[in-house]
């Protein structure tokens, strides 16, 4: 059974920085894309980032266009978001996901496999 399981999150100030974890368990994930969301409340989620199995490609939200990167380190199957200079409109759940197929997506329904979410709340 695949798991997700995210950490990381809290409560900073505008500012701030946090770093998150997402560690995937149950199965090989070679060649997945792993990526992050967020939904704030009262809002639909959406895509903040994602990177191939290999690295090569990253993509990111232009909401979090040079404050957020993501990594990965493959033998530990866990994928990071280093969240830089936040500020109360990244407040949200974010959720880690994990897609089987190669190319990145940023369109939830691409995913196939969820974490439970990590609250990241930014007071100004």
């Amino acid at each position: 059974q695949v798991e997700l399981v995210e950490s990381g999150g809290g409560l900073v100030q505008a500012g701030d920085s946090l770093r998150l974890s997402c560690v995937a368990s149950g199965r090989t994930f070679r060649n997945y894309v792993k990526g992050w969301f967020r939904q704030a409340p009262g809002k639909e989620r959406e895509f903040v980032s994602a990177i191939t199995w290999d690295g090569e490609s990253i993509e990111y939200a232009e909401a979090v266009k040079g404050r957020f990167t993501i990594s990965s380190d493959n033998a530990k199957n866990t994928v990071y978001l280093q969240m830089n200079s936040l500020k109360p409109e990244d407040t949200a759940v974010y959720y880690c996901a994990a897609r089987n197929i190669i190319t990145i997506t940023t369109v939830d329904s691409g995913y196939q496999y969820w974490g439970q979410g990590t609250q990241v709340t930014v007071s100004s």
